[in-house]
């Protein structure tokens, strides 16, 4: 029975985990929208391609990737373990 409650306690913290680091993502690229549309509007000193870049990232960052990362984890979790 412990066995049974460790690998849930793992499983638990595995999930934990990988919630902050998706939270953590879409935060960054949040920040980095931001960023871009403060460079836009001349509150920072940097070219206009640098915050088309950051906006373009930004909105990457906080709709795609996180997506990818949950499904390539969902179906990580299903492989057998490695030898």
């Amino acid at each position: 029975m412990q066995s049974e409650s460790d690998t849930a306690a793992e499983r638990e913290a595995k999930a934990r985990g990988r919630f902050m680091a998706i939270a953590a993502m879409r935060f960054a690229g949040v920040a980095m929208i931001l960023l871009g549309i403060a460079i836009l509007q001349r509150m920072v000193d940097l070219p206009d391609w640098a915050a088309y870049l950051l906006i373009v990232l930004g909105m990457v960052e906080t709709f795609v990737m996180p997506q990818v990362f949950a499904r390539l984890w969902r179906t990580g979790d299903r492989l057998p373990p490695r030898k």
